[in-house]
């Protein structure tokens, strides 16, 4: 019997490798997508020895060569069963009047319009074959706004906005959509918004214990393991000491 096929966005780092590991180890074959390529390669030789894997090295930004790469899939990968729009990114942490407005536009070129570029593109092979799973990556930041997440969080309100409107444009085309929307996940998160500062990212996630890469792939893969009729539409999901965006137990 025939592998799936998972295309996973951002699995260069973070929760796209972590869920990129998790599949392959489950036998899902992968195509796996970032702009880094040396570790595109590097995880691509690694899980080669369990299942084919295909590197597309792009930026989700990059309209056009998110429709190049995608249309231009080799046949044995061409038949997407699961993707995984994870790719996304936190820029600066400023109040708005003092905000980056090249901060702004990375963050909604990556977080929302990527998201719609990539999906755009994978739907209409679920859509002739009337089967398909769409995971959308989102965040508790898209359920709630904190002080100085303003366009970080208007974009991951965009996201539950889409992923929602996802759901009911596809209904009754046989394709499953949902979000997962994590909490504190220690990742390299924090080092892109504080554009490389690592003490200052690192200190993000002391005196407690956030969640971890692995800990929202192994919801990623119930989530896509579920009966044919059970869609896990809307998942949001934080660590014990987090109880909201703002309110995180430290003092461990």
């Amino acid at each position: 019997m025939k592998n799936k096929i998972a295309l996973i966005t951002g699995a260069t780092s973070g929760i796209g490798m972590a869920t990129a590991r998790l599949f392959a180890d489950n036998g899902i074959d992968l195509v796996i997508c970032g702009r880094r390529t040396e570790r595109l390669g590097s995880l691509e030789k690694e899980l080669s020895e369990k299942v084919k894997v295909h590197s597309l090295v792009f930026d989700v930004r990059n309209k056009s060569l998110v429709f190049e790469h995608i249309n231009g899939l080799p046949e044995d990968f061409s038949e997407i069963n699961i993707l995984i729009n994870n790719a996304g990114n936190a820029h600066g942490l400023d109040p708005i009047h003092l905000g980056n407005t090249e901060d702004w536009d990375a963050m909604l070129d990556i977080n929302v319009k990527g998201l719609l570029y990539v999906s755009k593109a994978v739907l209409p092979g679920m859509l002739e074959r009337g089967s398909g799973h769409i995971i959308n990556i989102g965040s508790t930041a898209g359920k709630e706004v904190y002080p100085n997440g303003n366009v970080y969080c208007a974009s991951k309100h965009a996201v539950d906005a889409i992923n929602q409107g996802m759901r009911l444009d596809l209904n009754g085309k046989g394709i499953k959509v949902g979000a997962i929307n994590p909490g504190m996940v220690e990742t390299e998160f924090s080092q892109v918004r504080f554009k490389g500062d690592k003490d200052r990212a690192a200190n993000v996630y002391k005196g407690f214990t956030p969640l971890s890469p692995e800990d929202i792939a192994d919801i990623i893969w119930f989530a896509v393991t579920r009966p044919p009729h059970v869609n896990i539409a809307d998942l949001t999901v934080m660590s014990l000491d987090q109880a909201s965006s703002t309110v995180v137990n430290k003092s461990t």
